[in-house]
């Protein structure tokens, strides 16, 4: 009797023991098939470019299209949006590029809870897109920083401290390429909680704002009063967006972030780690409207 039951119990053990190697098996299986997707993507996925009446939850539902891949589903589904619209007639001649927008900081990453069962996980960098797809419809050319950080610290073996100065690089060879180049956005975000990086405006959420000054560059003065009349704008249409200007110097500060490059150089924080892309946004094309606005001026 005492064998039969220490036969059930082996066999119970054996069973547990098999469903959690399943568990793992299953779990690594779903690791490596995690969506490579870029930002660029993902932010056609959140703005009215792909989605004119759906969301993301609503489209992928669909027995229609392809689930397995949301993206290539997505941009199935926006093309045959864009076959609808009438053929421009004109060739415009291609407008030379004056913003330049890239992430110093760029595996800093938001909330991933709006997508997470799709595995897609927003960067800053989707803030570019954002703004470059603002700006390319007001007009302006603009260039997206998409070489990697991280790739240029490990080839240079440099620490994350390092980081200015592989984003340095990036700058001068852009500037290099495109002479034009007359405003540089360094994107980041902050790593506050949720309640002091957030806001509500006119019931709408929004994702606070941070502008960053070093003070130990011969540009300091000509950059903080650009950043200021950015600033302004943005209380003027938006109050309680802003946290203001932070101006950094001293021992253990960086107090250049790369702003001794150019009189137009700006660093800002957009949200933080537990905001939602819908809060960053809606504030990055506050920012937008209101750095269009300056320039435009």
């Amino acid at each position: 009797m005492r064998k039969k039951k220490k036969i059930k119990k082996g066999r119970i053990v054996f069973f547990l023991f098999m469903v959690l190697i399943g568990v793992i098996i299953s779990y690594q299986k779903l690791e490596k098939s995690k969506l490579e997707i870029t930002n660029k993507d993902f932010v056609n996925l959140i703005t009215e470019k792909t989605f004119k009446e759906e969301s993301i939850i609503e489209t992928l539902a669909k027995k229609t299209i392809e689930v397995s891949n949301p993206i290539k589903a997505l941009n199935q589904n926006y093309q045959k949006y864009i076959t609808t619209l009438p053929d421009n007639p004109k060739e415009e001649e291609p407008k030379v590029p004056i913003l330049y927008f890239y992430n110093t900081h760029s595996t800093e990453e938001y909330s991933p809870s709006t997508y997470a069962e799709f595995s897609i996980n927003p960067t800053v960098i989707m803030n570019n897109y954002i703004l470059q797809d603002f700006f390319e419809k007001k007009g302006y050319a603009s260039i997206v920083e998409e070489s990697s950080i991280s790739e240029i610290l490990k080839t240079n073996h440099w620490n994350y401290a390092s980081s200015y100065k592989a984003s340095r690089i990036l700058i001068e060879d852009a500037k290099n390429k495109y002479p034009s180049l007359e405003y540089f956005v360094d994107i980041h975000r902050d790593s506050l909680a949720k309640e002091k990086t957030s806001t509500i405006i006119d019931d709408k959420e929004y994702a606070r704002i941070l502008f960053i000054i070093g003070m130990e560059n011969p540009n300091y003065s000509e950059n903080l009063q650009f950043t200021e009349k950015i600033n302004q704008k943005i209380e003027e249409y938006y109050p309680g967006l802003s946290k203001g200007i932070y101006k950094k110097s001293g021992a253990g500060v960086n107090g250049i972030y790369n702003q001794d490059f150019s009189p137009h150089t700006i660093l800002i924080e957009i949200g933080g780690f537990e905001n939602t892309t819908t809060e960053v946004l809606n504030s990055s094309l506050a920012f937008a409207r209101c750095l269009w606005e300056v320039i435009h001026e």
